[in-house]
């Protein structure tokens, strides 16, 4: 992967694309984390990225009103949305934007992302004008996230573009022993920038029988065709929030953040 590298500052969009069931913890984007709503974090953190432009896509009113309430831009769209990639397409196409404005999808469960990495993945797209989308990884944290298939991970090519994601242990080392991937696997975080042509054409295209069987819907764009950017991380990324112990934990780290 090769780092991004852009002499300008790059102009773009974020949106936020937020809907209120979730699987695991139902309307967790409203969720108080320390004494806010995740979702306002969220939006602290992009509006903290020198976008020209930071919205929130709901699909519930109970969304669309806390977010208003703390001062936010709110676009409902259809609750039938498969994907936040959807979800912003659809705001794309109401809202005109051009083809080759780059917009970010910033998920609504990360409320300790690092605004300079929403910066990074906005430049990186804009330093390479051949790729349709952008998107980070990091070097894997614990032995145990190479085996883990909640953690995606990414390999590339040597000029940076992805070849493939997976849940499962990828690079694999063959004579590293016990450590398969150590130290060349990465892990892949669920940031994306899109060119707004690239994301209308991507929502419009058939899952394939990769995204099927990883349930990764990024592997669709490589699929059909479309280059995926890569680049190193520049900052050590939070987690987003997924269970009970995520809130708990997160709410902390946020409270730690606030009293400094």
């Amino acid at each position: 992967m090769i780092p991004c590298s852009s002499a300008d500052p790059a102009v773009f969009r974020v949106v936020i694309p937020a809907r209120y069931d979730s699987t695991r913890l139902p309307g967790k984007v409203l969720c108080p984390l320390a004494g806010r709503p995740m979702l306002q974090w969220v939006h602290q953190r992009a509006s903290a990225a020198g976008a020209r432009e930071v919205l929130i896509a709901a699909d519930d009113e109970r969304i669309a009103a806390t977010a208003r309430r703390f001062g936010a831009q709110v676009e409902l769209t259809a609750r039938e949305h498969a994907s936040g990639s959807d979800r912003i397409a659809e705001v794309a196409r109401r809202r005109q934007w051009a083809s080759r404005d780059i917009v970010v999808n910033l998920q609504a469960d990360e409320p300790l992302m690092r605004p300079v990495l929403i910066t990074q993945v906005a430049e990186l797209l804009a330093a390479h004008p051949r790729a349709d989308i952008a998107t980070l990884a990091a070097p894997l944290e614990a032995a145990g996230e190479l085996h883990d298939p909640n953690v995606v991970k990414v390999v590339c090519a040597l000029d940076g573009s992805a070849l493939y994601f997976s849940r499962a242990a990828i690079p694999c080392e063959r004579d590293a022993g016990e450590s398969p991937g150590a130290g060349t696997a990465r892990r892949h975080l669920g940031l994306y920038a899109y060119r707004v042509e690239a994301l209308l054409r991507f929502t419009t295209l058939p899952p394939g029988p990769l995204e099927q069987h990883e349930k990764l819907e990024q592997l669709r764009a490589l699929e059909h065709g479309l280059t995926i950017q890569v680049a190193e991380a520049s900052a050590r990324p939070g987690r987003d929030v997924n269970t009970p112990a995520d809130v708990a934990r997160a709410s902390a780290e946020l409270k730690s953040e606030l009293a400094c």
